[in-house]
């Protein structure tokens, strides 16, 4: 079969006008950015946010393996069924970062007959969104070494003390030598004082455009960001420097939700893109709230497995934007039960019962870990061609006799829409039938901080406790002590376990959560916990996926997945 760049590029794409009718969209609703993307107005995202909403369907997924579980790739294929079996649907994501893209997992437009194009482009610059993203947060870290150079007074009356800036740069790539750095070197150049880079997903920038209402709300969340402290010991602001002005001037442009198509003409919504691993996970609300607007189905993903991505969809962004999704759909493979079974990665294509069974307790438990949120769930079983019928179907039974939900047989990557049909029904079905929602958080508001973190631990990752740190303890007491105990939580963990040790495969429990630090995003609106050895800036593998892209005689872009 042909590769997923090579039918991304047989595709014949139609002009974006023809993609943006079908939403009631005309060509000043739109800024074109060529032939085949474009943003939409401020005026068209008006327009919508006034509209009777639809329907928001979230598509997340087992844990991530090295087999692949197709979430994306099943996001695009429901949104393109939904649309075959005449709906009106439109498909919102999260854009690209470069990291993954030329590290270990590869592109995010989907895969086989179910993505989204132009896939180079959404995969590399695209409309230039996180550029815009990590030059914002980068002027925010020059104006801040430049207020310590000229030791400048903040709002506070006070200048900046150097030994407290907690404000470090982003880039969107994948490089461990920039995770500590000494700033400020040479003559003239000074203070010196240590730092470094995180990866531009992980940018509290980043989490505020996707969180923000509209450009108002961005340049507010913007001034409330904590950097460091004065010489007094007060804490300061992005505001008391007087940043958040320029930095919202900076994303003017990538305020505005991207609008492209998928290989079988469905809209979709490519708009911000921050990590679940290491932020909240999900695409702008902007973005999910025009969807809403302008199709009677949305449907979204949260990054990596339900226990992150869900999560923080669920606990943050509902919780922030005041949505409430009609449905949930468990992405799961035979392949990667198999491996959360135990199985080795060159035995996944081999029939192994075993295994599989003990895989099936990972899928019931993200299943569970829904209910607890009161969305109705289905499953969607993507399918690959070495899968044996007999695996497939102890899947489906499983899902059908065990946990008392539908599970479909999806094979979308193969066939494009026609092979989540059963799925796309279904859904109408469930949302149907759904009556008023039962959708709660998973925690009030209330609750202490520490109480909140244990209740993920606990409910979701089922660990007998969290280990809280010393100076982790200290810091949440401060946050509350300073007003921000009412704020939810994001757990930055590693997303292949249920533990903080990325090595423990299967439904583990009774473990210990070691949370090591944390961290206030108050423009973000949330406290961000660091669990076990997570980093923000991630490294390259031993074998990255730059080495494989390239171009070829004819200038064209080739290895990209």
């Amino acid at each position: 079969m042909p590769t997923d760049i090579e039918i991304a590029r047989a595709a014949t794409m139609k002009p974006i006008i023809d993609i943006a009718a079908p939403l009631g969209l005309a060509a000043a609703d739109l800024e074109p950015q060529g032939h085949h993307i474009a943003k939409l107005s401020a005026t068209a995202l008006k327009r919508a946010a006034a509209a009777t909403p639809g329907k928001l369907i979230l598509v997340t997924a087992v844990n991530p393996t090295p087999a692949g579980e197709g979430k994306t790739t099943t996001t695009i294929g429901l949104g393109d069924a939904l649309n075959r079996i005449g709906q009106r649907a439109a498909i919102v994501l999260r854009e690209p970062s470069l990291g993954p893209v030329f590290g270990r997992k590869g592109g995010a437009t989907g895969g086989g007959h179910s993505q989204v194009v132009p896939m180079e482009r959404i995969n590399l610059h695209f409309t230039g969104d996180f550029h815009a993203i990590t030059s914002a947060h980068n002027l925010l870290a020059a104006l801040i070494d430049n207020a310590l150079h000229f030791r400048l007074p903040t709002a506070t009356g006070h200048p900046l003390d150097a030994r407290t800036i907690s404000w470090r740069r982003v880039l969107d790539m994948n490089d461990r030598a920039l995770r500590q750095l000494a700033l400020g070197m040479g003559a003239g150049n000074g203070p010196v004082r240590e730092s470094g880079f995180e990866i531009t997903v992980a940018s509290e920038v980043m989490a505020v455009l996707c969180l923000a209402d509209d450009l108002a709300d961005l340049q507010q969340r913007l001034a409330r960001m904590r950097i460091g402290k004065d010489t007094a010991g007060n804490f300061v602001t992005a505001g008391d420097i007087g940043a958040d002005g320029s930095m919202a001037a900076l994303l003017v442009d990538a305020m505005l939700p991207n609008l492209v198509q998928s290989l079988e003409g469905s809209p979709a919504l490519i708009h911000g893109g921050p990590f679940a691993n290491i932020a909240h996970g999900c695409n702008s609300v902007v973005a999910t709230r025009t969807a809403l607007g302008l199709a009677e189905f949305a449907v979204t993903e949260a990054g990596f497995g339900a226990d992150l991505g869900a999560e923080k969809f669920c606990n943050i962004k509902c919780r922030s934007a005041g949505l409430e999704p009609a449905a949930a759909v468990v992405v799961a493979t035979v392949r990667a039960l198999k491996y959360h079974g135990g199985a080795g990665l060159e035995t996944l294509g081999s029939e192994n019962a075993a295994a599989l069974a003990a895989g099936l307790d990972v899928l019931s438990r993200h299943v569970e870990n829904l209910g607890k949120f009161g969305i109705p769930v289905l499953v969607a079983l993507n399918a690959f061609t070495a899968d044996s019928a007999a695996e497939q179907q102890a899947v489906l039974a499983h899902c059908r006799d065990t946990l008392g939900v539908e599970a479909h047989l999806c094979s979308h990557w193969a066939d494009g829409a026609r092979g989540a049909e059963s799925l796309a029904r279904a859904v109408v079905a469930i949302t149907e039938a759904g009556g008023s929602s039962n959708f709660s958080f998973l925690y009030p508001d209330a609750m202490p901080l520490d109480e909140k973190l244990r209740t993920i631990a606990r409910e979701i990752y089922r660990a007998s406790d969290i280990e809280l740190w010393p100076a982790a303890r200290r810091m949440l007491a401060q946050f509350v002590d300073q007003g921000f105990g009412h704020l939810p939580v994001c757990i930055a963990k590693t997303p292949y376990s249920f533990t903080a040790d990325e090595h423990v495969r299967g439904a583990a429990t009774g473990h210990l959560l070691p949370i090591r630090s944390v961290r206030l995003a108050a423009g973000a609106g949330f406290v961000v916990a660091l669990a076990g050895d997570i980093n923000t800036m991630p490294g390259l593998p031993r074998a990255p996926a730059a080495l494989h892209i390239g171009l070829d005689a004819e200038g064209r872009i080739t290895g990209l997945s």
